[in-house]
């Protein structure tokens, strides 16, 4: 590349890596970037540093690529960090540039315009590597470098600092791209180890994490080898496609996942980190023998003892063990028995949630199963939208894996821009929307293909069932929302609003067939409280 300022400079090395579209805010402290990349590439203006950094986690978790974000140093920085935590939740490979002040005055506590004590150090804390340019630096080997590490599996957030004055500073860029790293290949002896274990199994049991999602192919196979039921973590949603037979889903903690863990004597987990809210506060029975895959070996036995672990990413690991393993030996009747419980799981929970089955019903009957799904967090999403809403492949799961509330909407955007052609979904309630309400201003001058199902209960409801179920009085939990047909008419976007369950069909047609953005409110105090109130699995010491 020829020299050129900074902007030109990023612009080069984001199409080297297919990159086309960057959220951000504009600066002082990026505005070379920011001019550089709106006139080259896609620019979403989004109204936050951290629903930038959430809507480049949802664009890379969708789009199998790079996601990318501009913010400004100091405060824009520091905005960033809560989104930069749950884009390392959720090993997605983003690129984070932040501007810098002007390097002469680095470290120096001099009160300049936007700086910040030790920035490096707040991003080294929620990044899975970070640089910053210095004066005569390789910016672009620099870039080229992070690029790699976000990209290398695990996969996570990286973040670049570029001090302005070497924004404006003349590049080259040489040399070729630096290629992403690859995890070591599975351990000889840590298979036949497994495989041994494997193949004694007559009543085994599959946990697929998020580890898994780029090993759905030899996932089933070896499911169906070993006649293995299939659970999930929320992360590892649609590894497998949740209407296969074999696949009992995010059901774990509930009273059928808990029969099926304690019936079986061997469970395999892929890529699961067995997190607190998913094992009811790690409460849930555990199978006799245990074999564990997952690319970190500090995992390996850190929450569930493991009799044989693998440390090798999931798609080599199944494939591996594939070659080593027989026919199944599952007994008569264990995989119908997980069937059963699979769908007794479904069945209580549509029991559980009354009218708000006819929703769930709705929305996946309507939505392509190539549909982004993202669930913020809210009672919708975690009684039921987490579990009964299927989901089919793993780059349409989008959540908040780190459990921080208010990142839906930001997260739907980037996954829709991701995905043109299919409509998106997002599930959030008023608490959580409130939390990033300028985004709405994003998805109006945007226009992705995105409908909005807004629950409205006046505040936070998760919390709000917690405490009455727990203390008995609420404290912090009820908010005043806005009237939401004037907040979407202000911007432009379609609006309705639902009070009965038997109508949401109709409101869920009318939205899909704009092409475009839209709302749908839902009134939950009109559609009533569901026959089992949803409360947390989170303990609560006196209770």
């Amino acid at each position: 590349m020829p020299q050129g300022d900074g902007g030109e400079l990023l612009v080069t090395v984001l199409r080297e890596q297919g990159a086309e579209v960057v959220f951000g805010v504009v600066s002082v402290h990026n505005l070379p970037l920011v001019e550089a990349v709106s006139g080259a590439l896609r620019f979403v203006p989004v109204r936050h540093e951290a629903a930038a950094v959430n809507a480049a986690d949802a664009y890379a978790r969708v789009s199998g690529g790079l996601g990318v974000a501009l913010t400004s140093t100091g405060t824009g920085c520091g905005n960033a960090a809560g989104s930069l935590i749950e884009a390392q939740s959720g090993g997605a490979p983003v690129l984070h540039v932040t501007g810098q002040i002007d390097s002469r005055y680095l470290g120096l506590g001099r009160g300049v315009i936007h700086e910040t004590r030790d920035q490096t150090g707040l991003l080294r804390a929620v990044s899975a590597h970070t640089a910053t340019v210095r004066p005569g630096a390789d910016a672009g080997a620099l870039l080229r470098d992070a690029i790699a590490h976000a990209r290398t599996p695990p996969c996570g957030p990286v973040s670049v600092e570029w001090p302005i004055d070497l924004q404006y500073a003349r590049h080259r860029l040489d040399g070729p791209a630096v290629p992403a790293g690859h995890p070591p290949a599975p351990d000889p002896g840590q298979l036949a180890a497994a495989a041994e274990l494997l193949a004694a199994a007559r009543r085994p049991v599959i946990w697929a994490g998020g580890g898994a999602r780029r090993a759905g192919r030899p996932l089933l196979a070896l499911a169906e080898r070993l006649g293995a039921p299939v659970l999930s973590s929320n992360a590892g949603r649609g590894t497998l496609p949740e209407d296969h037979p074999l696949v009992v889903g995010n059901f774990a903690a509930s009273p059928a996942g808990r029969e099926l863990l304690a019936d079986a004597d061997l469970l395999l987990s892929v890529g699961t980190h067995f997190r607190s809210n998913e094992t009811a506060d790690y409460t849930l029975p555990s199978p006799g023998r245990h074999v564990q895959i997952d690319i970190s070996a500090p995992a390996i036995g850190r929450v569930v003892p493991a009799d044989a672990g693998i440390v090798a990413a999931a798609h080599p690991a199944l494939t591996a063990l594939l070659e080593l393993l027989p026919d199944s030996g599952a007994e008569p009747g264990w995989r119908q028995r997980g069937a059963d419980l699979a769908a007794r799981a479904r069945t209580d929970l549509r029991a559980a949630i009354g009218p708000y089955a006819l929703v769930c019903d709705a929305l996946r009957s309507r939505l392509d199963r190539a549909s982004v799904i993202a669930r913020d967090v809210t009672i919708a999403s975690s009684q039921w939208g987490n579990r009964l809403l299927e989901i089919y492949d793993p780059s349409t799961n989008l959540f908040p894996l780190g459990g921080g509330i208010g990142q839906g909407l930001s997260m739907g955007i980037g996954g829709a821009l991701a995905r043109p052609r299919t409509p998106t979904l997002v599930i959030a309630g008023d608490g959580g929307l409130s939390v990033h309400l300028g985004e709405l201003g994003t998805l109006a001058q945007e226009r992705p293909w995105l409908v909005l199902c807004v629950f409205n209960d006046g505040g936070y409801g998760v919390l709000r069932n917690m405490q009455e179920a727990h203390r008995g009085r609420r404290s912090g939990v009820d908010l005043t929302t806005p009237d939401f047909a004037a907040l979407a008419a202000a911007y432009r976007l379609p609006f309705q609003r639902v009070t009965r369950a038997q109508d949401f069909a109709r409101a869920l047609d009318e939205s899909l067939a704009v092409r475009g953005p839209s709302v749908i409110e839902i009134d939950v105090d009109a559609l009533g409280p569901t026959p089992v109130p949803f409360t947390p699995p989170v303990t609560v010491p006196g209770t």
